[in-house]
C-alpha cells in the first residue's frame, strides 16, 4: 500500500480550474505539486476567443474557494444574476427568478480571470510549480512516470509521478490511458447541439445595454441563445444549436441565411450584436460531451478529478462548481487517512453517484432552458414553487434552491427535486394564478412525500467534505 508521505512530491496533469484549485488545496497540506499544462500560460498569451461558455459560480465553487481564502476577492469579480430574462419572438421580456428572494442567486465570472488567479496563487504558495506546453502523451501506472512531448523545444521526456492526479478536462489523456487497464471503462456522449460564441459589446461608459442581473435566455424550441454579464459591460452570448438539420450550424452556411435566421427568431438581440456576421464566422462551433467512466483511479497511484472523470454539458452551470467540490471532498479524506488507495477508493465512491446526478439533471436542463421556459404552464408552476419556498421554509425544498443554493449532495437533490416537482404540478392543475394555490393542500402533501424523505435520508443532507 501507498502511504501517504509529506514531502514525496504530487503530479497535476492540467492547470485548468480545477487543476489550479486542487494545487493550492495540496500545497496547503505540504505538498510539493509539478503541475504540467498543455496550452500556453494565460497570463503571458492571448487564448483564442469563442473556446469557453461563462461560468456561474454558486455555493459549492464559492465554498471551495472560501477554504482557500480567495472567496472575497471572487465576489468582487462576479455579477450576481437573480434569475432567468426571458426574451419571446414578441413581446414582454419576463425575469424569472432563481430563488425565493434576491439573495439566491448564482454568479457570472469570467473563467480566463479566475483561472489566471487560481494559478498566481498556487504558484505564489511556493509550493506549486506550473509548466506550459507540455503534452502528456503515455502514463506507465506501473512504473509510476509519464511520457510528456515539450512543445516548445520539440523534446520527449519522461517523468516521474509517483501519485498522479488527473485535472485535464474532458477530453482527459489521463483517463484514456486508465481505460486501456483491464476493469475500467469509459463512455462518452456528444450532445446533438454544439455552441458558438458572440458579444455584445458594452454601452457608452462601460454601461449594460441589458438588466445586468440577469442570465439572459431566448429560448427556441429545439435551440437557444443565451446571454451572461461581464464586467466591463458586455454580455457573452452563446447560441446553441444542432449541428445538422433544417435550423443548424450546417444550415446557416452564409450570411444572408445567418442575418435572416437572427431577424426571425432573436430580432432584439440583432441590434445589440454588431458583428454577429465576423463573430459567427470567425470563432469556432464547440461541442458539448458528457463523460461517465468507472473506476476514477488506479489504485493508489492515480486519481481523476473535474471534467476528467466526469464532464457534463454547461446547462445547469455545475461542471467548474462539480469540480471545485471534488477538491474539497477529496482535501477533507487527506485529514482522516493515511494511504493514498484508501483516499482515492472512497473519493469515488462518495463522488460518482454525484457526478452522475448532475450530469443528468444538466441534460433535463438543457430541455427546460430551450423549450419550457417559454410556457405559461412552465412559468406558472415556477411561480407557485416560489410561494411555496417562502411559505414552508425548510420543510419545501426545489432541486434548483438544493443544486444551486446549498452544498446538499447532488443525488438527494435530483431525488427531491422529482418529489417537488411532483407536489408542484398537482398543485398547479387548474390554477390561473400562483397566489391562489391551496396552501392546506400544499401542507399536506410536503407532510406526506418530502418530509419523511429528508427525515429518512438526513445523515445525506449534510454536505460533503
Amino acid at each position: 500500500m501507498h502511504e501517504i508521505d509529506r514531502s514525496e512530491s504530487i503530479t497535476v496533469a492540467g492547470a485548468g480550474l480545477v487543476g489550479s484549485l486542487l494545487s493550492l488545496f495540496l500545497a496547503r497540506r505540504g505538498f510539493q505539486v509539478e503541475v504540467f499544462e498543455r496550452r500556453p500560460d494565460m497570463r503571458r498569451e492571448t487564448v483564442d476567443a469563442g473556446r469557453s461558455i461563462n461560468l456561474a459560480i454558486s455555493a459549492r465553487g464559492l465554498h471551495a474557494l472560501r477554504q482557500v481564502g480567495l472567496e472575497e476577492e471572487a465576489r468582487r469579480h462576479a455579477i450576481p444574476m437573480r434569475g432567468r430574462m426571458i426574451h419571446p419572438v414578441s413581446g414582454a421580456l419576463a425575469l424569472q427568478p432563481y430563488g425565493k428572494d434576491d439573495s439566491q442567486h448564482i454568479n457570472s465570472i469570467s473563467r480566463a480571470w479566475l483561472n489566471k488567479y487560481l494559478m498566481t496563487h498556487a504558484e505564489e504558495t511556493g509550493r506549486v510549480r506550473i509548466r506550459f506546453r507540455q503534452r502528456l502523451q503515455h502514463v506507465d501506472f506501473a512504473a509510476g512516470t509519464l511520457s510528456f512531448l515539450d512543445e516548445a523545444g520539440g523534446a520527449t521526456r519522461q517523468e516521474r509521478a509517483p501519485v498522479l492526479m488527473g485535472t485535464d478536462g474532458s477530453g482527459s489523456v489521463v483517463r484514456q490511458e486508465m481505460t486501456k487497464l483491464p476493469g475500467f471503462s469509459s463512455n462518452s456522449e456528444l450532445l446533438s447541439h454544439g455552441y458558438k460564441e458572440l458579444t455584445i459589446p458594452a454601452g457608452p461608459g462601460g454601461s449594460f445595454r441589458m438588466e445586468k442581473n440577469a442570465l439572459h435566455i431566448w429560448p427556441r424550441g429545439a435551440y437557444m441563445l443565451i446571454a451572461l454579464p461581464n464586467e466591463d459591460g458586455s454580455f457573452t452570448c452563446t447560441l446553441f444549436l444542432p449541428f445538422e438539420g433544417p435550423v443548424s450550424f450546417a444550415s446557416l452556411n452564409s450570411p444572408g441565411t445567418l442575418t435572416a435566421f437572427f431577424e426571425e427568431q432573436f430580432p432584439d438581440a440583432v441590434p445589440l450584436i454588431p458583428e454577429l456576421t465576423h463573430d459567427f464566422f470567425h470563432n469556432p462551433t464547440g461541442t458539448m460531451v458528457t463523460v461517465k467512466g468507472a473506476p476514477w483511479h488506479v489504485g493508489g497511484r492515480a486519481l481523476l478529478l473535474g471534467d476528467a472523470a466526469h464532464a457534463i454539458v454547461p446547462f445547469f452551470g455545475q461542471g467548474m462548481n462539480c469540480g471545485f467540490e471534488d477538491c474539497v471532498v477529496l482535501d477533507s479524506l487527506l485529514s482522516r487517512h493515511t494511504r493514498w488507495e484508501d483516499v482515492f477508493t472512497e473519493f469515488f465512491h462518495l463522488r460518482k453517484t454525484n457526478a452522475d446526478a448532475i450530469a443528468d439533471m444538466a441534460v433535463e436542463n438543457f430541455i427546460e432552458m430551450r423549450d419550457s421556459t417559454a410556457s405559461p404552464r412552465f412559468l406558472l408552476e415556477k411561480q407557485v414553487e416560489k410561494v411555496l419556498l417562502n411559505a414552508f421554509p425548510g420543510q419545501f425544498l426545489s432541486r434548483y434552491t438544493l443544486v444551486s443554493f446549498s452544498r446538499v449532495p447532488y443525488r438527494l437533490a435530483y431525488q427531491v427535486g422529482t418529489l417537488a416537482g411532483g407536489i408542484v404540478s398537482e398543485l398547479a392543475e387548474g390554477l390561473k394564478r400562483a397566489e391562489d394555490v391551496d396552501l392546506d393542500r400544499a401542507a399536506r402533501l410536503i407532510r406526506e412525500r418530502l418530509v419523511p424523505f429528508v427525515e429518512e435520508h438526513s445523515d445525506g443532507f449534510r454536505p460533503e467534505g
